[in-house]
């Protein structure tokens, strides 16, 4: 059973310096999230590993995530294609424990540079100009799942693979939108009980967690409220300029900027 945090476990964090740095890191996030419908994680991740370690990281963003997107996601339960998000879905909580236990036992350091691997990796992906043509076939669908899923409980970057497999199926961005916020909600209830398993949640990062859940949630309103009338191809645009800044942003070589 985790302790409530109290008002001295709020002001210990308040008086580090980092958590002006963190509280910036999580606006920002949020807006992204609220606008696009995924790469909190991309901007988030990084960027707070760097100031916290990826251990923290992972269980904030999951919990402030979670409380703050999900109200917003609720609505899109009736916009999305649910065809396209089940199958994805549950291949991604199978995918869930084995990040998870990278997550507990992999070096802090490994877990960064596989952070700014993947993410580096996207955007190479990206910037050659490739995408899935082929038929949504169910192993390629479950296989895309199970790795976001293995990405999702290691580092919180679980958005990615799905993300440029719905890109290639020229969803529009209403629909690509609701899909991935019932996704990220569903797979986020996947995450908090495998973090549960594990025992990583402390009443330390839940105080961190309710304090920066606040600028967190600002952020996913301003952004929700943005993407109203925003063209498909502005939401493209937005997408892959939130993967090209985080991977530069995720380079550990920037650990004396944000520490």
């Amino acid at each position: 059973m985790i302790d409530l945090p109290d008002s001295s476990a709020f002001a210990a964090i308040l008086a580090e310096r980092r958590f002006i740095a963190a509280a910036a890191i999580a606006a920002l996030s949020g807006v992204v999230r609220g606008f696009s419908g995924f790469g909190s994680a991309m901007i988030y991740m990084p960027l707070m590993a760097a100031v916290y370690g990826p251990r923290v990281a992972a269980i904030t963003l999951l919990l402030v995530d979670f409380v703050s997107s999900t109200p917003f996601a609720i609505p899109e339960f009736k916009r999305c294609v649910w065809r396209e998000v089940l199958p994805v879905t549950i291949a991604m909580a199978v995918g869930v424990p084995l990040g998870t236990w990278a997550l507990v036992a992999l070096d802090p350091g490994v877990l960064r540079w596989t952070i700014a691997i993947m993410v580096l990796g996207l955007v190479a992906v990206l910037a050659s100009g490739w995408r899935y043509d082929g038929a949504p076939r169910l192993p390629v669908t479950l296989g895309v799942g199970l790795f976001s899923g293995v990405g999702a409980g290691a580092v919180q970057i679980g958005g990615p693979p799905v993300v440029l497999f719905w890109l290639s199926r020229g969803s529009n961005a209403v629909t690509m939108r609701a899909n991935l916020m019932v996704f990220f909600a569903l797979s986020e209830i996947a995450l908090i009980v495998s973090y549960a398993v594990e025992g990583l949640f402390t009443t330390q990062w839940l105080a961190l967690s309710v304090l920066l859940g606040i600028p967190f949630a600002i952020g996913v309103a301003l952004g929700a409220r943005f993407f109203r009338g925003a063209s498909d191809q502005l939401y493209r645009r937005v997408a892959y300029a939130i993967i090209a800044f985080a991977a530069i942003a995720s380079l550990p070589v920037l650990d004396p900027i944000l520490r």
